[in-house]
């Protein structure tokens, strides 16, 4: 046989066996899923990273994620990111183009977008980190953008770092994790802030924005951590917690005062941000409560993206689903105006950001669908 001809049928081969391999697909059973950013579609930007996503208000969604042009490192590492969305109204199905939301001039970057959803006022908050690498290399400051148009217009950039963080703490390497924050049921805006240095904390507002405050109460081991309200009115934090191998839950009963931490050795966790969100309550009408989970479910390693439930405000955890068990890191989910799952998430090493929607049936391999809630009196 010419080596040609071998060449040619070993590549044939190879590509046979990664078409069928897993490591390379996402899991049947995704309704849809799109590589929302990555670097084919703007030749000038390294790479996209850390992304945010929520449902708007009117039901559309809104991805947000890094833009980072020079190279793929982080804010501290870039002089030049900007943050950028794209919009869908339709479930995901199609997504609208690359919109820019902040793009400060070169030495000056925004990094790490979070979102919060204000049901009562209709308005979406966003949030980022600011650097200025021209001036303050590795000084941290704090911005949150606002919309009332359900993410097509963002408001101009507001500096709360005096209102949520302490003036000693400003060499702090402190940053608002990325992903998404909450509103709880008495209307309450809830975020998490990491700092390496003093501990983590959470943040609020009991305004709708108008004003942040601080609660001074460091919470550790907590990274990048997520904040959830349980149906008893008590909040849940699950934290990344660096080099431990599985993540860190907090959780208080007096508003943030005083946490009660454990850790939960089945959600194993190799360091990585992950994502936590209501998805029924009794209390909104649904025949049970439900929480939402995903992660790269390993312990060493950014790969097996895995969404679990759980029915018991977070005690217990179903194993979960693997959404795509090649390389994965940060993720964020969101409930669709239908009542399917959204998640965005980081896939093959950074090279590409997924969004991919599923079905309740599926998760739970037809043990459990969603259903409308009942109206309520």
């Amino acid at each position: 046989m010419k080596k040609n001809t071998l060449f040619i049928l070993i590549v044939f081969f190879a590509l046979s066996v990664n078409a069928q391999d897993p490591t390379y697909q996402m899991a049947e059973g995704i309704k849809s899923h799109q590589d929302l950013f990555n670097t084919s579609m703007n030749d000038s930007v390294s790479c996209y990273r850390i992304p945010a996503l929520v449902t708007a208000p009117n039901g559309d969604l809104i991805a947000a994620i890094d833009e980072r042009v020079p190279s793929c490192n982080d804010l501290r590492g870039s002089d030049d990111i900007n943050i950028v969305i794209r919009r869908s109204d339709n479930n995901g199905k199609t997504w609208g183009p690359i919109e820019t939301v902040i793009d400060f001039p070169i030495g000056q970057s925004a990094s790490d977008p979070s979102m919060i959803v204000d049901e009562i006022t209709k308005e979406i908050f966003l949030f980022y980190n600011f650097m200025n690498l021209n001036t303050e290399k590795d000084i941290y400051y704090l911005h949150v953008m606002k919309s009332s148009d359900n993410g097509k217009t963002w408001s101009e950039p507001k500096d709360i770092t005096s209102q949520i963080a302490k003036p000693e703490w400003h060499k702090d390497f402190k940053f608002i994790t990325s992903g998404r924050g909450i509103q709880t049921s008495t209307g309450k805006l809830l975020h998490c802030m990491a700092n390496l240095t003093s501990g983590m904390h959470v943040f609020g507002s009991d305004d709708h924005g108008k004003t942040w405050f601080l609660i001074d109460t460091p919470i550790s081991p907590a990274d990048e951590s997520k904040i959830v309200e349980l149906a008893d009115g008590s909040w849940m934090i699950n934290s990344r917690a660096n080099k431990k191998g599985l993540r860190y839950i907090h959780t208080s009963t007096d508003e943030g005062k005083t946490w009660v931490t454990k850790p939960d050795p089945t959600l194993i966790d190799p360091s990585c941000n992950a994502s936590i969100i209501r998805y029924t309550a009794i209390e909104d009408g649904f025949k049970k409560n439900r929480l939402l989970f995903s992660n790269a479910k390993t312990t060493k390693g950014r790969t097996n993206l895995t969404i679990r439930v759980s029915y018991d405000e977070g005690k217990t955890w179903t194993d979960g689903k693997t959404i795509y068990k090649g390389p994965s890191a940060y993720s964020s989910l969101t409930v669709l105006k239908n009542g399917d799952i959204g998640v965005f998430f980081e896939k093959d090493e950074y090279t590409k950001n997924e969004f991919a929607s599923l079905s309740l049936k599926w998760l739970t391999d037809k043990k459990d669908s969603y259903k409308k809630p009942k109206k309520r009196k």
